[in-house]
């Protein structure tokens, strides 16, 4: 089975002008219950805080609270979802919630998410294949958001989403869940 990619591109939240001068574009596609994800971020980095990669790649809380990429996934018949956080410094973590920003505990069925970060001049590259199959069926439908949370070297943060809703940035509502995945299909919809 050959693996589709949708290819994406995330929007700053408005108002916020921290990230000028960067834009962040990936590609997300599924064979059976492996999904893989990449991220591109490219531009001016130099006003953009990057975490140093100091040690092994761990599991690690707050990763938000600095340069950070993400995604969400969840399924039709579940409010239940899933939050995961990727450092281009290699640390990361995912978390589960029984509904929206409710019930957040760290998931256990993952003891390690490896990943590839590739730092050049003007390009940050990540990419992760994830067995989704440790939490979702491989017969299930997802919903898929993506997002970004960049912060400057001034401490600035700016936050990065396939669409925005409402006054505030905010990854968890069902509403950002824009890509749609068929089961072992290799399909995307947005």
């Amino acid at each position: 089975m050959r693996l589709r990619r949708k290819k994406f591109c995330l929007k700053e939240f408005p108002g916020e002008d921290a990230g000028h001068g960067i834009a962040i574009t990936g590609s997300v596609g599924r064979r059976g219950t492996v999904l893989s994800i990449r991220y591109a971020l490219s531009g001016d980095l130099s006003r953009m805080a990057v975490p140093g990669g100091n040690g092994l790649p761990e599991r690690k809380d707050r990763l938000w609270e600095e340069t950070c990429l993400e995604f969400f996934l969840g399924v039709d018949d579940s409010e239940g979802y899933w939050e995961f956080n990727l450092s281009p410094a290699g640390h990361w973590n995912v978390y589960r919630f029984s509904q929206y920003r409710k019930g957040m505990r760290r998931e256990t069925a993952f003891a390690s998410l490896p990943f590839d970060v590739r730092i050049d001049p003007g390009k940050i590259t990540l990419s992760l294949d994830v067995d989704t199959g440790k939490i979702i069926p491989d017969g299930k439908a997802m919903a898929v958001a993506i997002g970004a949370v960049i912060k400057t070297v001034r401490g600035e943060a700016s936050h990065w989403a396939l669409a925005h809703h409402g006054p505030r940035p905010d990854f968890h509502g069902r509403d950002g869940f824009r890509l749609k995945i068929p089961p072992s299909a290799g399909k995307v919809r947005l």
